[in-house]
């Protein structure tokens, strides 16, 4: 898994700090159930015993899948469940290590430009067909070119990938990605730069192989229904009922199907946190997302489990919009709101107020280990009086005395309660009104993908563990920056920390740091809210689910149930 030349030791360095596998995630992450616990550690109790009783896991999750489609997929509950259901070269096991999947093992060159895949032979697709190096190069190809309308083949590819950023922008026919099939079983990848947390892409749900000639048969119907999907991994899905649930079985033509030990996973949308704790309670399901009240009713039990995640969620400002392009403005935003309440008060189940663009226990600094939130410190504050001085200067600036704003949030339960608080918040501001618009969480992706909001409740879960997961996000015309937000300073902060520091892991780190400086303080381009925590009831005999700090929020490969 880590390198040890780096030219060939400085990439073994980079790796081992920056690199612990590929939502959540990333992905725009949704507030509900999709949130896991500590990072590398398993949910429920400790995974110790065997497997007893009926091996069905009954969840729920708080939105319906957008897509399974590995192309089109950008939020942290359709990388959950593609997570579940298919395996890349590499995927997550537990302490957050990536382990082999698809691939046996890989070699690197000395300039860490070409990796080498050697892939498992025995290997097969739901519909007998093995899997093969070409259903790689046909995935990784597809979610480049333009005309799949891929935003994370670009995003995760472009830079990284060789020729992936000529042929996103049509500039090259796909066929010049650097990646090919050397036979059936051997796949070579050639990277524009030495990539430090290259290996835990290959963990990712861009990433992930597609049989060419099942997607091509499916169309535009491909992973949108339970029989239009095709599977590699440990399950698959035999059912899907649209806005109400889905149910994955065990794939008992999985590779590796032995260390399999569920029968079936059952998931409900649920988007109310008290139908959730009624399920709970009367054991319909085993397991239950919590928030205000509930964490204090069930504070003295022993099934309540409280756990920071690496997921951030702020208020995005469409910089498009005439009040919203003027940075005062944008700073009385960030400065109105008080975080400490709205963590402890609304959401009560463990999250954290957010002071900057990188979440606290993320990454370390190199060297000393000291970690990047520590080193760079709170980059905003609630300071009400200077917000409304900035306000009224903004307002001046623009040349208006009121203002009306759209808040985009979420339909659930818990948003809307957090967004009636945002509301409440930002309409200290004279002269301001806050109209809330609550959609389904596929909506908001639709919306936030086309620009058509002013205000937005958003989140981010970083895709692999390093910096640039959080702060690559805003460079101009970025594929997930969707703000109207550009800077030739940033954009140049982010390519040196890319390009020529690559190699350097101090001075790429410290060029972090300067730019989440700059996008915070300087140019407020967001309005950190929080950092997500998950308070979470566990059923005592679910054993063996490790939750992850990025990509699918779950791994459920190894969980059985124990009811000895």
């Amino acid at each position: 898994m880590r390198k040890t030349n780096w030219l060939l030791l400085g990439l073994a360095l980079v790796l081992s700090m920056f690199l612990v596998a590929c939502s959540g995630g990333s992905d725009n992450a949704d507030g509900g159930d999709t949130g896991g616990e500590k990072s590398g550690e398993k949910s429920g109790e400790a995974a110790e015993g065997e497997p007893s009783g009926e091996q069905v896991l009954n969840i729920t999750d708080s939105a319906e899948i957008p897509t399974m489609d590995p192309s089109l997929a950008t939020d942290a509950v359709a990388f959950q469940w593609l997570g579940s259901t298919m395996d890349g070269l590499y995927r997550l096991g537990e302490d957050a290590e990536l382990e082999p999947a698809i691939a046996k093992e890989h070699k690197v060159s000395e300039d860490a430009l070409t990796w080498t895949f050697t892939l498992r032979e025995d290997a097969t697709w739901t519909n007998g067909d093995p899997v093969t190096a070409h259903d790689f190069v046909f995935a990784w190809q597809r979610a480049v070119n333009p005309e799949t309308g891929s935003e994370y083949g670009p995003y995760m590819m472009n830079g990284v990938i060789k020729n992936a950023e000529a042929i996103s922008s049509g500039e090259m026919p796909v066929e010049e990605l650097g990646v090919k099939a050397v036979d059936d079983y051997t796949l070579e990848v050639q990277l524009e730069k030495p990539i430090p947390y290259f290996l835990s892409l290959t963990a990712f749900g861009t990433f992930l192989p597609l049989n060419q000639e099942f997607v091509e048969a499916q169309g535009d119907k491909f992973g949108l229904e339970a029989n239009t999907i095709l599977s590699n991994g440990p399950f698959k899905m035999t059912e899907w009922k649209h806005e109400e649930g889905w149910t994955l079985v065990k794939n008992e033509d999985y590779w590796d199907a032995e260390k399999v030990n569920l029968e079936k996973i059952n998931v409900s949308v649920v988007k109310e946190t008290s139908t959730r704790v009624n399920l709970y309670d009367s054991g319909e399901i085993d397991a239950a997302a919590l928030s205000g009240e509930f964490v204090q009713q069930k504070a003295g039990s022993d099934e309540l489990k409280v756990e920071e995640e690496p997921v951030l969620f702020y208020l995005k400002m469409n910089q498009q919009h005439e009040v919203l392009g003027n940075v005062n403005a944008r700073k009385a935003i960030q400065m109105v709101i008080n975080r400490e309440d709205l963590v402890n008060v609304i959401l009560a189940n463990g999250s954290i107020p957010a002071v900057g663009d990188i979440p606290q226990n993320f990454v370390k600094h190199p060297e000393t280990g000291e970690d990047f939130r520590e080193i760079n410190g709170p980059l905003i504050e609630t300071n009400v009086e200077k917000a409304k001085e900035l306000w009224a200067k903004a307002l001046e600036e623009i040349g208006k005395d009121t203002v009306n704003l759209e808040l985009l949030g979420g339909d659930s339960e818990v948003a809307k309660e957090m967004d009636a608080y945002l509301k409440a918040q930002l309409e200290q501001l004279e002269g301001l009104t806050v109209t809330v618009k609550p959609v389904p969480f596929k909506e908001r992706l639709r919306l936030d993908t086309s620009m058509e909001y002013e205000l937005q409740n958003a989140g981010w879960g970083p895709d692999y563990i390093d910096p640039n997961t959080f702060l690559n996000l805003w460079v101009t015309d970025g594929g997930n920056n969707k703000t109207g937000y550009s800077s030739e300073e940033y954009d140049a902060l982010i390519e040196k920390a890319n390009n020529e520091y690559a190699t350097q892991p101090v001075k790429r780190f410290e060029t972090f740091l300067e730019a989440e400086k700059m996008l915070i303080q300087e140019d407020a381009v967001i309005a950190p809210l929080y950092q997500r925590a998950v308070a979470k009831l566990w059923k005592p005999y679910v054993k063996g689910v490790i939750t992850n700090p990025m990509g699918p929020d779950y791994t459920y490969k190894y969980a059985y149930i124990d009811k000895k």
